[in-house]
């Protein structure tokens, strides 16, 4: 999901003179000299000053509750503590399993999606909370399965699996750039590994593979909600970067605009 252009500084010319003015000079009246000033309309005449910000109708003036392993999730970026002050406990999805054979980090990385209501970006979860999270899933961990190295590599596709997709979804949304000039921000996702987009289903019937992982994504394009599909196929990992899958990533045909989105970019592939 450029350049931008300055205008070059105006120079101030003072002259001072050096005869005696006639008497009809502002110097030779009572009232105070006259400076020159801008024009009424500029900010320095207005009461507060303003500051270059977003539109009004961005999201991030909006006040928007997030998920709530959200909240405190800036105390676990690039390795803050992660003791709660007011008990002195980390938090729940922090905490070790009791038959955990290794420790695992509990800090946690920033991603570069915004999310929805808030100034803040989405943070990733640390490589303790997705041990926890595959604990909850009815995984259990056996002597062969894991190494402690393997959530490092695991934590790490993760996240640039998540990098790739709001990529592909910036893409997409490229097309929309006059309409919401803020950019769109992500407002929630979810996982529908099971349930097969009707593209996966027609791609199997013609002998290719079923993904092995779908999410729906919920984006808000100032103030319009547009849901994209993800499709996630196997495809070889790249060691330098972590990049695994291969991702299907389009709007759903929820709404008109989304089939005229998908018409426009098949035909700029077709003719180009």
């Amino acid at each position: 999901m450029g350049a931008s252009l300055t205008s070059p500084a105006s120079s101030t010319v003072r002259a001072e003179a050096i005869a005696v003015p006639p008497q009809g000079c502002p110097m030779h009246q009572d009232s105070q000299p006259v400076k020159a000033s801008p024009p009424s309309e500029c900010p320095m005449h207005q009461a507060q000053a303003i500051k270059a910000s977003p539109p009004s109708e961005c999201p991030m003036h909006q006040s928007v509750s997030g998920p709530a392993h959200q909240e405190r999730a800036y105390d676990f970026v690039k390795g803050a503590s992660d003791i709660d002050p007011a008990n002195m406990m980390p938090p729940p999805n922090q905490v070790p399993a009791p038959d955990q054979p290794f420790p695992l980090s509990v800090t946690r990385e920033e991603s570069n999606i915004p999310r929805h209501g808030t100034e803040n970006k989405w943070v990733y979860p640390s490589e303790q909370m997705f041990w926890n999270a595959m604990l909850r899933k009815g995984w259990r961990w056996k002597e062969d399965d894991l190494a402690q190295d393997d959530m490092t590599n695991i934590i790490k596709i993760h996240n640039r699996n998540n990098e790739q997709a709001w990529e592909e979804i910036l893409k997409w949304e490229a097309l929309h750039a006059q309409e919401c000039p803020c950019g769109p921000t992500l407002k929630r996702f979810g996982g529908k590994a099971k349930e097969y987009s009707p593209r996966a289903r027609l791609r199997h019937w013609m002998g290719y593979e079923l993904p092995f992982d779908r999410h729906d994504w919920i984006v808000d394009r100032c103030g319009k909600e547009v849901r994209y599909v993800i499709d996630y196929y196997d495809g070889e990992i790249n060691k330098e970067n972590y990049q695994f899958s291969i991702l299907d990533v389009r709007p759903a045909f929820d709404s008109l605009g989304a089939v005229w989105d998908r018409m426009r970019v098949a035909w700029w592939r077709w003719t180009s």
